[in-house]
């Protein structure tokens, strides 16, 4: 009976200390110049005292346990100290009052600086600041209810080690933000790659998208969702046993230098499937032989651009590096003592689970050692590993509605913030019509849950991307380009062009920069008050006919239009009622653009930039601020 006491005893007092949420915790960074929270959970009736910055607070808990206090509006400044006291005391140390920003979206906001070390070097190798901090929200979702904390999580500053796990561009924009104001930065990082829009909303918004809430509904009990995680998991990993047994070159080691002289060859970088191996998927494997005269320094780099889907890297036999999925850089490092003078051979094992395999072209594939660059494109040798069937589509039920927001953004909407950072759509191209009311809820809902009808919302509009069109074409891609332009009639929003910043033959484009920097501006002017500040490109703003011609008027155009590169302006195109379109001439009047074609005697409407990848888009403001892609239609 004694034990039976003491157990319920010690129970008890577990219960009656505090808890705190991850968010409220060592090194946070709390918003200034606004009220904000302080939250956790103790014992029902529970007094808690809270001291913070030489004021004492206190409050007692509610029945089911929680307990809120409320701090008053403060200056920028740290760092402090703050103690918790009620059955146990916790200190929490090393705290900065500055802004935050909440940075979501999907893969170009999750890229991490990691991926970006060669292009950033320098950097990140001055990213030692300790009024820049991350927290970095763990990639989650849930179905059944919403979330009120995270499995994990800290806030870290940034140095040259940390910063490799910042996302690229929130790390960028607080930089530029913190450089020009001087007052700590707070990044909340919580995205998550190939996640659509309806999967940041909440159960209650996503009512208003009838197809989308009975999806939703389908995985609320969490039954459905363990079936299919647990049939994905079992068919790629019995694909993967299979190929693994039956590829005879895991077998016979063709990792290493073994007789080739019967293997056929192929150019890379391509597809192998553009060649006679014919469009197959399974494992193929490639050697490619190349001369060092002498080793020049303890370290060398391969670089193999982009493969797709998967590699292993073997040099001399040696094996140098992985990587499981097809969009992250093939960058390996390793000792050169497994180098040779004279002859030396590279291995790659390509694994395709669908559509096209190989060597994505237009990407740098080289051998470094010093000062020695080994340009590694051209002929290669191949043999078939195992042919297989395509590995069948997975549901990837994290990112069906709801589920983010219950596990990623509800924990976060006692915690105050300066704004959001957004990067998404490359997910939402195959309804773009759908996108603008899907961004106007999630925008509502947001700021609903933050209890700030007018939080700043800045977004980034999708960069180029994919083969460019000779002609101009209909294409998915513009027209979600053109939703996120109309998504700026939302009160306290912006958005940053980045129509020049993208790789035809990468969604993950590795300029970051750009990005962030685009994103700072607008924060400048629409939150930090600089007024006349040029933060954006030129924005379509009206159009009106003049004879056969359309005369154009802008927004943002700083100091004056111009045509950045060449002589004339390209990527203009028109059409009459039949909305057939064709090339348009178009000249700078001014601030206007006046376009026509002698074949189109009555134009009605008038697109600029709009294909998947507008390579030569060139009107720009004098400040070098890319337009925006739009269409404009007289009869509408």
């Amino acid at each position: 009976m004694k034990k039976i006491i003491l157990a319920i005893l010690i129970v008890f007092n577990a219960n009656a200390q505090i808890k705190l949420p991850r968010l409220i915790s060592d090194g946070m960074i709390l918003q200034r110049d606004t009220k904000v929270n302080i939250w956790g959970w103790a014992s029902p009736k529970e007094k808690i005292e809270l001291d913070f910055n030489h004021k004492t607070y206190k409050t007692i808990t509610a029945e089911d346990g929680k307990w809120l206090i409320q701090l008053p509006s403060q200056k920028a400044g740290g760092p402090y100290e703050m103690t918790l006291k009620a059955s146990n005391t916790i200190t929490l140390k090393n705290i900065l009052l500055g802004d935050v920003w909440v940075c979501s979206g999907q893969s170009n906001m999750q890229l991490s600086m990691e991926r970006l070390k060669y292009k950033y070097q320098d950097y990140i190798a001055k990213a030692e600041n300790p009024n820049i901090r991350q927290f970095l929200v763990p990639n989650q979702y849930f179905f059944e209810r919403e979330n009120t904390d995270f499995s994990s999580g800290e806030w870290i500053a940034a140095n040259p080690n940390s910063v490799l796990k910042f996302s690229g561009v929130a790390y960028f924009f607080a930089l530029e933000i913190y450089e020009k104001y001087q007052i700590p930065i707070g990044i909340i990082n919580s995205s998550l790659g190939g996640s659509p829009a309806e999967a940041w909303i909440s159960e209650e918004n996503i009512k208003k998208f009838p197809d989308y809430y009975q999806e939703y509904l389908k995985f609320k009990d969490g039954s459905l969702e363990k079936q299919i995680d647990e049939n994905d998991d079992k068919v790629s990993s019995d694909w993967d046993k299979l190929l693994d047994e039956t590829d005879p070159g895991l077998k016979n080691k063709w990792a290493a230098e073994i007789d080739n002289s019967d293997w056929k060859t192929m150019k890379v970088p391509g597809y192998w499937a553009d060649g006679e191996l014919g469009n197959i998927n399974g494992s193929v494997w490639f050697k490619k032989e190349f001369t060092l005269e002498k080793i020049k320094e303890n370290q060398a780099k391969i670089i193999l651009g982009r493969i797709v889907d998967a590699d292993s890297v073997f040099v001399n036999g040696h094996f140098v590096g992985t990587t499981s999925y097809q969009y992250p850089p093939r960058i390996y490092s390793f000792n050169s003592n497994i180098l040779k003078e004279g002859k030396n051979e590279i291995t790659v094992r390509v694994i395709s689970n669908s559509g096209k395999g190989g060597f994505v072209l237009d990407k740098p594939y080289e051998l470094i050692n010093g000062d020695q660059t080994i340009d590694l494109k051209g002929i290669w040798k191949y043999k078939l590993g195992v042919k297989m069937l395509p590995l069948p589509a997975q549901t990837f039920v994290r990112l069906k509605p709801v589920g983010l927001y219950n596990a990623m953004i509800a924990p976060l909407k006692n915690y105050a913030i300066k704004g959001v950072l957004w990067y998404q759509g490359e997910s939402s191209t195959k309804k773009p019509s759908e996108y603008l009311p899907l961004m106007e809820t999630l925008i509502a809902n947001w700021r609903a849950q933050w209890k700030q009808e007018k939080l700043p919302f800045l977004f980034v509009q999708l960069a180029n991307y994919m083969e460019t069109k000779s002609e101009p074409v209909e294409s998915n891609w513009a027209a979600l380009r053109q939703q996120q332009l109309n998504t700026l009639k939302v009160p306290n929003t912006a958005m940053a062009i980045i129509i020049d910043v993208g790789e035809w033959n990468d969604i993950h484009p590795l300029n970051k920069y750009d990005v962030g920097k685009r994103l700072s501006l607008q924060a400048r002017k629409q939150v930090y008050g600089e007024k006349n500040l040029v933060a954006s490109g030129p924005i379509f703003k009206s159009i009106k006919k003049d004879g056969n011609k359309l005369i154009l008027s802008f927004s943002d155009i700083g100091t004056g239009l111009q045509i950045k590169t060449g002589n004339e302006l390209k990527e203009f195109a028109i059409a009459g009622n039949d909305g057939k379109f064709v090339w348009a001439k178009a000249v700078i009047d001014g601030d206007k653009v006046i376009v026509s074609n002698d074949s189109i005697t009555d134009p009605v409407k008038v697109r600029y930039a709009w294909a998947d990848n507008p390579a030569e888009a060139n009107l720009y403001n004098k400040e070098n601020l890319p337009a925006s892609p739009f269409e404009a239609d007289l009869s509408k």
